[in-house]
């Protein structure tokens, strides 16, 4: 059987190094561990780096919803105390989520960078990934593959309320609070 290989990091070009910067320093907890005019690369683990800019030496523009490209980066959580932690953290720090949506599969908060690059902070909501594939291929998955949105204060409220972890992973939790398509934020259409 041939070797898999493991994910090892993303680079982003940018105009914006900087700012970009920053940016996935906080909201990933980050630190630079190199950087010169060029290049700047960012870890928040065991990795070298996790996260690189590339800044060329033309100018750059920012991400259109009509630009062929990555949409997004996804980064899990191991509990959904720990993903409301990171957006708490994140909010005090003027760092909210562009939309947050019900997956099914995952519990998701999307961030956008300077950039207009999606970042995903996400919880799985299966312990298995053939759960989780069994999950999608069924009948709620097949009505709307991409959830509905909710709002992270209410979740956090009710958590703290004492709402579980099956409750407010659960779809049904999030349709009640009627919100627009998320898919919209994600496309960017209006």
């Amino acid at each position: 059987m041939p070797a898999k290989p493991k994910f090892a990091h993303v680079v982003f070009q940018t105009g914006q190094p900087q700012q970009m910067r920053d940016w996935y320093c906080t909201v990933l907890d980050g630190h630079v561990v190199y950087q010169d005019q060029a290049l700047c690369f960012i870890t928040f683990d065991d990795e070298h780096h996790r996260v690189a800019l590339l800044t060329p030496p033309v100018p750059q523009q920012r991400k259109s919803p009509t630009t062929a490209s990555v949409h997004h980066v996804a980064y899990t959580f191991e509990h959904l105390d720990d993903l409301l932690s990171r957006y708490e953290l994140l909010r005090d720090q003027g760092v909210t989520p562009a939309v947050c949506i019900a997956h099914g599969v995952t519990t998701s908060l999307y961030y956008q960078d300077p950039d207009g690059n999606f970042v995903e902070m996400q919880i799985d909501n299966f312990a298995a990934p053939e759960d989780a594939t069994a999950y999608m291929l069924g009948p709620e998955y097949a009505g709307d593959s991409v959830g509905p949105g909710f709002d992270p204060e209410a979740m956090l409220t009710a958590r703290r309320g004492g709402a579980t972890v099956d409750e407010l992973t659960n779809r049904a939790w999030s349709l009640p609070a009627g919100l627009p398509d998320p898919l919209s934020v994600l496309l960017g259409t209006p």
